[in-house]
């Protein structure tokens, strides 16, 4: 790990409330990262009809625009691990914004495409260069906890992003877009007040030297890609991706399964989406408890190094039976077929407390979601105990680009086994088959967690010897 050397600088702190503040801009920005991600898909109907082209050109807008974004990231990550990281985030929120107001005054497809891949390019820089600084602010004991709220603020973001994309587009598809325009550049003034966080300023190894005026000044080099690769923990992060997204991105076809049922059960098309809609949305609930598993890691961490792998290798092998549970438990469905859906809706929450089937689906779904929930926040964490701080936005860079490849994958490929299996199991059976095989990815999943954990000891005290070395040279 090689980089420059360290200089002196006046003036190091923060007081608490303005280091909450810098916290709560960075979650906060990260959920509207993904605010902008959900917001075209609802709005897929009204857009291809004034822009006059079909859906499914709509749709390889937002496929592009995902490969794109994870692409930049790892570009807008590198650099941010050489430079300054507050000009540069608040760069790729001003590009992104401009991009999502560029979307909203396209009056045709090009245009419209074009504006999405600028924000796209925008957008890579906030997850990327973001968590680099928020791996800065908070101490390795309290990582699992606030990268739960990190790993939890782009969920909500996402529901967010679907529900103002439907709610506020329906009359005018344009108007979402502009609204999070005016957010983004509202975020980017927030940035202005933000603590002028330092790297390497949460290091118990660093402390005494920063309080005395140092700046730790090393920086990402080229030299130094072999050295982050060739770090075992991290190469089973980085992988465990392409499995665990698979599975993950399989999940998207939850609201499908569970219409599919109430179709079965002799419901109306419109009703039985209303009601898959719904159930997905509740099932989903579970991710919620991401916070309590980086809880339990930053516990277990504290007193094994292999704390958090295992944490997140148990959650994701644990969960495995409650999701055959959840797909293939009798599920019995009575809402009002043909209503409004205020009244579908108000349907299924009552049907959680007088139906059975309904109430036991519901806390297998629970239990499920937050069992492999372990495995956001302890990742987060753990790319930040096995890497020094000039490496982690490049690292997390990295395993976002295989993630987003593990993801559309599965989103992929499960919709060709459901059409293979349709033959052997009539609907909906077929999708509670397919989504139960594509959950067996979850398999080597733990098993590269539980790889990740017998190599994690060895290179987090190898950062912390590092670290503590730099330091001594003050």
């Amino acid at each position: 790990m090689t980089g420059r050397s360290v200089v002196r600088r006046r003036g190091w702190g923060g007081s608490a409330a303005h280091r909450s503040y810098s916290v709560l801009v960075f979650v906060l920005l990260a959920s509207l990262d993904n605010v902008a991600i959900g917001l075209v898909p609802p709005l897929y109907g009204p857009i291809s009809g004034s822009l006059g082209v079909s859906q499914r050109l709509l749709g390889l807008v937002t496929a592009v625009s995902f490969l794109v974004s994870a692409v930049a990231a790892v570009g807008w990550a590198y650099v941010g691990d050489r430079t300054d990281r507050k000009p540069l985030l608040m760069v790729g929120t001003l590009v992104w914004a401009a991009g999502t107001g560029g979307s909203a005054l396209a009056q045709g497809y090009p245009a419209f495409l074009a504006a999405q891949l600028v924000a796209a390019v925008g957008l890579g820089a906030v997850g990327s260069v973001g968590f680099s600084v928020v791996t800065d602010l908070i101490s390795p004991r309290r990582r699992g906890l606030v990268m739960s709220f990190w790993g939890l603020s782009q969920g909500v973001g996402t529901l967010a992003g679907t529900l103002v994309g439907g709610l506020l587009g329906a009359a005018d598809w344009r108007r979402p877009f502009w609204l999070l325009t005016v957010v983004g550049l509202a975020a980017t003034a927030a940035y202005l007040f933000t603590y002028d966080i330092r790297r390497g300023q949460s290091e118990p190894e660093l402390a005494g030297a920063l309080a005395g005026g140092a700046e730790y000044d090393y920086r990402i080099t080229r030299a130094d890609l072999p050295g982050i690769l060739a770090r075992r923990t991290n190469r089973w992060l980085v992988l465990q991706g392409l499995t665990a997204q698979a599975a993950f991105g399989s999940l998207v076809w939850l609201p499908v399964l569970f219409a599919q049922r109430a179709q079965a059960q002799g419901y109306s098309a419109a009703t039985a989406v209303v009601v898959g809609s719904v159930f997905a949305t509740l099932f989903q609930l579970g991710g919620v408890l991401s916070i309590v598993g980086g809880l339990v890691g930053d516990a277990v961490q504290r007193r094994t190094p292999r704390g958090r792998a295992l944490v997140a290798a148990v959650g994701i092998l644990a969960a495995l039976p409650f999701y055959l549970v959840l797909f293939f438990v009798p599920l019995r469905i009575d809402v009002p077929d043909g209503g409004s859906t205020g009244a579908v809706v108000g349907a299924v929450l009552a049907s959680v407390v007088t139906e059975p089937t309904v109430g036991l689906s519901l806390l297998t779904a629970v239990f499920a979601l937050a069992l492999t929930s372990a495995n956001s926040p302890n990742w987060f964490a753990l790319i930040a105990d096995v890497n020094p701080p000039e490496h982690r936005g490049t690292v997390y860079s990295l395993g976002n680009l295989v993630n987003g490849v593990g993801r559309a994958a599965g989103n992929g490929l499960v919709g060709v086994a459901f059409h293979a299996l349709r033959a052997a199991f009539p609907p909906p059976l077929n999708y509670a088959v397919g989504l139960a095989v594509f959950q067996l990815f979850f398999v080597p999943t733990g098993v590269m967690y539980w790889l990740a954990s017998r190599t994690s000891s060895r290179d987090i005290d190898a950062v912390r010897t590092l670290l503590h070395e730099r330091a001594e040279r003050l």
